[in-house]
């Protein structure tokens, strides 16, 4: 009942819990995981500060003005796009607030953290008199790390997959974790369990299980490709601000087509917001660059400062 499969390639992990009970108080995996996520992209912000010549005390401080709002910001964008399953007659005021606020099981959308966090870091880096640009190519490697991480968080929580395939690369999961959890109705009901999942059912280790594409895999693959690039290109930048015109660029180039397979995405109307929000985000980062590259050709000197 606990375990995740992936048949195709041959894999049994035949016990995943979501995580672990400690005098009594039950501690999520995905919880774990956030936290050491924002830690990582903190030590890995102050690293590239030291390099950059800026004070790397200035991003802890930044660390501790960020962690509420962007938690919140990903809590309520997720909520205003999932209004109708939060919101529901009958359902008293105490009970809405409560499932409002409930994020052990999930719920956090990572481009409400971002806007939260773009939101944040603009209000510090003028009371701080930084650089805005500066601060986010600062940060953008450890907000990478960070976003893969939270992946494998939505991993242990069975959540944020794909639509249903059969393909060698399918996620095998049992019905039976969602009935012991008491999700199954939910996730049946909101259509992210489909009926093509629930026709095409496999039986793994004599366990009913939908099959479906492990889209957390596929986003954390094309994070990490993005790191690397990010990375590579850090030395060669031609004006601050561009690493993270990339991060965002190519983050939004790859949600946009990892959408197009998840069947849990957050809609407005018939369009994916994800989807929609990722291809606005890569036309205008790109053409941010290419602006920017113009103006250099120019004869137009850039703020510009490098790792040494």
């Amino acid at each position: 009942m606990n375990g995740i499969y992936f048949p195709g390639i041959g894999i049994d992990l035949t016990n995943v819990p979501s995580g672990f009970t400690i005098f009594g108080f039950t501690i999520k995996f995905y919880g774990l995981i956030i936290a050491t996520g924002f830690m990582l992209a903190l030590l890995i912000a102050m690293k590239h500060a030291k390099k950059s010549g800026q004070n790397p005390d200035d991003y802890i401080d930044f660390l501790l003005w960020m962690v509420i709002p962007v938690i919140l910001g990903a809590r309520i964008y997720y909520i205003i796009f999932d209004l109708d399953n939060y919101i529901a007659p009958g359902k008293s005021f105490g009970q809405t607030l409560l499932d409002m606020i409930n994020i052990r099981n999930g719920g956090l959308a990572i481009y409400g953290g971002l806007i939260a966090g773009v939101i944040t870091a603009a209000i510090f880096a003028k009371k701080r008199k930084l650089s805005l640009p500066l601060m986010g190519d600062t940060i953008c490697m450890g907000v990478m790390v960070g976003q893969i991480m939270g992946r494998w968080g939505n991993f242990f929580n069975r959540e944020a997959f794909g639509a249903y395939t059969n393909s060698i690369f399918r996620m095998a999961i049992p019905l039976d974790y969602y009935r012991s959890q008491g999700s199954l109705s939910y996730l049946l009901s909101t259509n992210v369990i489909t009926e093509e999942m629930q026709k095409h059912t496999e039986l793994v280790n004599g366990l009913e299980c939908i099959t479906v594409h492990p889209t957390f895999l596929y986003e954390g693959i094309w994070n990490f490709a993005l790191l690397i690039l990010v990375f590579a290109y850090r030395k060669h930048k031609k004006f601050d601000g561009e690493m993270a015109m990339i991060y965002v660029a190519g983050y939004g180039l790859g949600r946009f087509f990892v959408e197009w397979l998840r069947s849990d995405s957050l809609m407005i109307g018939p369009l994916k917001v994800s989807q929609m929000l990722g291809m606005v985000l890569f036309l205008l980062c790109t053409g941010v660059i290419v602006w920017n590259r113009l103006r250099i050709k120019k004869g137009i000197e850039p703020k510009l400062h490098l790792v040494k």
